[in-house]
């Protein structure tokens, strides 16, 4: 561990080995709080953003205070954020969305048109509160529609741009965001299935449903299995760094896990079509959930909490406009274009859950009415994949679209 003195203070600099190290710390730290205060589990914080905040809030009390600071390596960082959208990529089946018909495009729309609205609303309320307008699309849909992970991965790019403090805001927003979700999303589901008499499963006699989860392909993971899903995932993300490259140089500005997404995709229909290989699902599940683990426990741990304080009070003014803007447009806008039924309140529910969070927060959302009211399968498959990796391609266009404007 090398140490330096800057303007005073003295700094900690970790290496690449010592740095993930630190983040596993960290998430064990968040897992096991997490178990020992259940309320965090029944909002879907995850254990990185709760051991991240600690370690972050125990590293700007030490900065603030002049004893020492931290420098993290995040070459590893960066190698899991596009591990982890890749695996997102890989999930796009073509096969799966066939399957979703209509509803699916629909809902997939009115998404498109939620993330298009939220950086509107974060535009003009940074405007109003004399904050740089890209704050506003920081708070709009790069965290609540994109979640932690897009706004980690968007952070040090508006960061290049100029704003200041971008991956700090970008996480506090997207951990507000998760919290306001999961308490959303249960009332008004409630409000909705009452204020108009929605016939549900249960009064029609079919029982409810137990979990809501998608069932994987598998119920358990070879370490075969496992290595040559991580070669299709390696072979993507070097593949897709090539892309990425030539979209730059072609003046295309995306974050650099669209290209290893997009050739993902390509990896994963491919096999699909020709039936000459396939992707597990199950190990496919494993390499994101421990990319996303350790990627996202390190970008908290790398907060700079201080910068937030001249934020604080816009960037509160802004998150409360995008509750208010997803409670309506959930109710009045999804609710009765899906259709205003059982289905469509499920997946204005879901709406809620991802457009303010993350998919998980969607499906937490989705299992409450579940257990009261009865399975909403085709609902619950919408969600999922609009959620979970749809969505993810056409954000990124948005943010870079509306963002270019205020550069």
């Amino acid at each position: 561990m090398e140490s330096k003195i800057v303007s005073g203070l003295l700094i900690y600099k970790l290496s690449m080995i010592q740095t993930v190290a630190l983040a596993l710390g960290v998430y064990f730290l968040g897992s096991f709080i997490r178990r020992k205060i259940p309320v965090l589990i029944r909002l879907s914080i995850p254990a990185p953003v709760i051991g991240g905040l600690i370690f972050a809030g125990l590293s700007t009390f030490l900065r603030i205070q002049g004893i020492l600071g931290f420098e993290l390596d995040s070459t590893m960082q960066t190698v899991l954020m596009i591990m982890f959208f890749c695996t997102i990529g890989m999930g796009a089946s073509v096969t799966l969305l066939k399957k979703g018909g209509m509803p699916l495009i629909i809902f997939f729309l009115l998404s498109v048109v939620l993330a298009v609205l939220q950086n509107v609303v974060g535009i003009a309320l940074a405007k109003a509160t004399g904050i740089d307008p890209l704050f506003g699309i920081i708070s709009g849909a790069v965290t609540l529609m994109g979640g932690l992970g897009t706004g980690g991965a968007f952070g040090p790019l508006f960061e290049e741009w100029g704003v200041t403090g971008a991956t700090t805001a970008a996480i506090a927003c997207a951990t507000f965001g998760m919290v306001a979700g999961s308490l959303m999303g249960g009332p008004l589901g409630e409000l909705l299935i009452k204020k108009y008499k929605v016939p549900t499963p249960l009064q029609n006699g079919i029982a409810a449903a137990t979990s809501i989860a998608v069932e994987s392909e598998e119920d358990s993971v070879s370490s075969d299995s496992l290595i040559k899903t991580l070669g299709f995932v390696l072979a993507a993300m070097g593949l897709g760094s090539i892309l990425s490259f030539y979209l730059t140089e072609a003046g295309i500005t995306l974050p650099g896990y669209i290209g290893a997404m997009i050739v993902a995709a390509i990896i994963r229909n491919l096999g699909d079509l020709t039936k000459t290989y396939e992707i597990k699902g199950s190990a496919l599940e494993v390499i994101s959930d421990i990319s996303l683990a350790v990627y996202l426990t390190m970008a908290i741990n790398g907060l700079k909490l201080w910068e937030l304080i001249n934020l604080a009070f816009p960037l509160l003014i802004i998150l409360l406009g995008q509750v208010v803007l997803m409670a309506f447009f959930c109710w009045l806008v999804v609710y009765f274009v899906m259709g205003r039924n059982y289905d469509a309140a499920q997946t204005s529910v879901g709406m809620v859950g991802f457009g303010m969070g993350a998919t998980p927060n969607a499906l937490v959302n989705m299992a409450s009415l579940s257990e009261k009211y009865g399975p909403a399968p085709q609902a619950i498959m919408i969600v999922s994949l609009v959620g979970a990796f749809l969505i993810d391609f056409a954000n990124a266009l948005i943010i870079t679209g509306m963002a270019s404007m205020f550069r």
